[in-house]
């Protein structure tokens, strides 16, 4: 990537930072895409930790094309929400727009009960 291409992406994360704050009750839900993987975090910002996390790295369950990996993270990061009894969230997607796999794994959350 060019120097250009990456300010273009830290200004785009850090306008979306800027934006949302993740609480105890209403923590952000962290999203990050690679080209393989996908990783979800519920991040309590006051206090500076991660409440849950789920990624696909070393896991079998979680196969298939990428937008099928982000659909089976939406659903264990409800889950692992509903654990903690939390209902709602803030979600960061970070510099990636809201399409595809982010698209893919917030509607899996919603649909497993997550508020956002």
């Amino acid at each position: 990537m060019s120097n250009t291409r990456l300010q273009a992406k830290d200004q785009r994360r850090r306008r979306t930072r800027a934006k949302i704050a993740g609480t105890a009750a209403r923590p952000r839900l962290n999203v990050y895409v690679s080209n393989q993987h996908v990783t979800a975090q519920l991040i309590d910002d006051v206090r500076g930790v991660t409440l849950a996390g789920v990624t696909t790295i070393k896991v079998k369950t979680a196969t298939g094309p990428l937008t099928a990996k982000a659909t089976w993270v939406g659903e264990q990061i409800a889950a692992a929400a509903k654990q903690k009894k939390i209902k709602a969230v803030v979600f960061d997607r970070g510099s990636k727009i809201y399409h595809g796999r982010l698209h893919a794994l917030a509607e899996a959350a919603r649909a497993k009960g997550l508020e956002f």
